[in-house]
Formats: structure tokens, C-alpha cells, sequence
């Protein structure tokens, strides 16, 4: 009876310890972070599906990059003005255009979270204006005897913008923009019947002030491949005569294309 009982309590043992690792390795397996076979097997500890650079911007870190694109430049202020205001008086015949030019550059995007940057360039810009004039007599019509006057400032633009990621790739930019004089000459073409009858460029950078401050804007759209598109606006703070004859400042519109590394 001793030895049943004996066996009864081995076997009884034997049977708690079977069942007390099955529970240790139930629970072990239970926990078990299994590998990862793909999509359909991802597993948050293992697996962190990859984000787009363009969703975040410039998270990665600091790019650099190179932009193009085209100007479409004009002045505003009290001397254009007064240059439309003769128009009244001489039937029209001076007409005021947009001059086009471009811009390339250098920049660099610093990023200060996972949707904003800052981003400060250098670049060449050319500015300016057109005037175009003819001779208000209807007995000199049939010349076609006309003037244009066509301002043509080159500068280097250093702008300094905030970059705001809306949505993935897509941003806006705002900031200030210092813009160095480099040159600025007047040319001055003449014509009748069709021919060039006179043609000369004037010197005119040292009647203009050295340094133009303005406040730039836009938005733009970042590719995961590292080419972007933007479209801003140059809206010029000061006025460009170095000696206040009259007022005049630049206005630009801004179509770019870029890269970034």
C-alpha cells in the first residue's frame, strides 16, 4: 500500500512539472516575435514600413541643391506711374512691358522637424523693366518710328525662407531676400520702317542703390526623386534709386525647376 501510495505521488509529481513547463513554453511562444515573411507577417517590433522623404520633407537630413528658371520682372512705384501718366498726353505712345530674364543658383535645405525647413540660396537674377515709345503724329505713321528703353539689372539674390510641407512633397515658402547690384545698363534702341536706326547701352548702375531688400513667397512641390517645381513672387521693399529722385521698386515672378542631392 506504501509503494501505490509512493507511486501515486510520483506519477501525481510527474504530472504537475509536465504541465507547469507546457504552460512555461505556451507562454514563451505566446510572446514569440515571429520573422518577417512580408507585408502580410509585419509585426510592429520587427518590421517599420520605410517613409517617403517627400512626406517629411527633409527629415533625412541636410540636402543641397542646384534651381533654374525664368523672370518675369517689372518696377512699381511713383516713376512708372508718372511715366503712364504722359500716355494721357501723348495718345498712348509710351506702353510700359515686363521684361523676361532668368535665375540659377545654389541652396540648401536645413530641416528643423519632419515638415519644416529652412532654406537659404544664393543665385543670379536678372530684373529690370521696358518702355516703349513711338511718335504721337498721324503724319509720321507710316514711319513706325519707334523708341524702346529697356532696363537691364542683373543681381545676385541671397534669399533666407521658411519651408511649411502641407501635404507630402507639396510646400510653401516664405522669407526675406537680400539682392546685391551687380549691373545695370539702359539700352536704347530706335527704329523706322522696320530697321534699327540707333542702338547703345548706358551705364546706370552707380544711380542705383548697391543693395535691394525684398520679401519672397511662393509654393512648390518636392518629387521623391529629388526634382522639384515652384512658383514665387518678389515683392521689393526699397526703393531703387540711390539718390530718391524718384521712387521705383522690383517686382518679379518666379518660375523654377530643381534638384536636390
Amino acid at each position: 500500500m506504501n509503494t501505490i501510495s509512493k507511486f501515486g505521488r510520483l506519477a501525481a509529481a510527474t504530472l504537475l512539472s509536465f504541465v507547469s513547463v507546457t504552460a512555461a513554453q505556451a507562454q514563451v511562444q505566446k510572446h514569440r516575435v515571429p520573422a518577417y515573411n512580408g507585408p502580410q507577417y509585419e509585426s510592429r517590433a520587427t518590421y517599420q514600413r520605410p517613409v517617403s522623404q517627400s512626406s517629411i520633407g527633409t527629415a533625412n537630413g541636410v540636402q543641397f541643391g542646384i534651381r533654374a528658371g525664368v523672370n518675369v520682372a517689372d518696377w512699381s512705384g511713383n516713376a512708372v506711374q508718372s511715366v503712364m501718366n504722359v500716355t494721357e498726353y501723348t495718345n498712348g505712345a509710351v506702353t510700359k512691358q515686363t521684361k523676361p530674364g532668368f535665375h540659377a543658383g545654389v541652396y540648401a535645405t536645413l530641416p528643423l522637424g519632419p515638415h519644416f525647413a529652412i532654406e537659404p540660396g544664393v543665385l543670379y537674377s536678372e530684373k529690370g523693366t521696358e518702355l516703349s515709345g513711338r511718335i504721337p503724329l498721324q503724319q509720321f505713321d507710316f514711319l513706325n518710328a519707334k523708341v524702346t528703353a529697356t532696363s537691364r539689372m542683373t543681381y545676385i539674390d541671397v534669399p533666407l525662407v521658411a519651408k511649411a510641407y502641407l501635404t507630402p512633397g507639396l510646400y510653401i515658402y516664405a522669407g526675406p531676400q537680400a539682392s546685391f547690384l551687380v549691373s545695370n545698363k539702359v539700352r536704347v534702341n530706335a527704329s523706322a520702317l522696320g530697321f534699327s536706326a540707333f542702338k547703345q547701352d548706358f551705364d546706370v548702375k552707380n544711380q542705383f542703390r548697391p543693395v535691394d531688400f525684398s520679401a519672397t513667397g511662393g509654393i512648390g512641390y518636392q518629387f521623391e526623386s529629388g526634382f522639384g517645381l515652384s512658383a514665387g513672387y518678389d515683392y521689393g521693399l526699397t526703393s531703387l534709386d540711390k539718390n530718391n529722385n524718384f521712387d521705383a521698386k522690383n517686382r518679379v515672378v518666379k518660375a523654377s525647376l530643381n534638384f536636390s542631392f
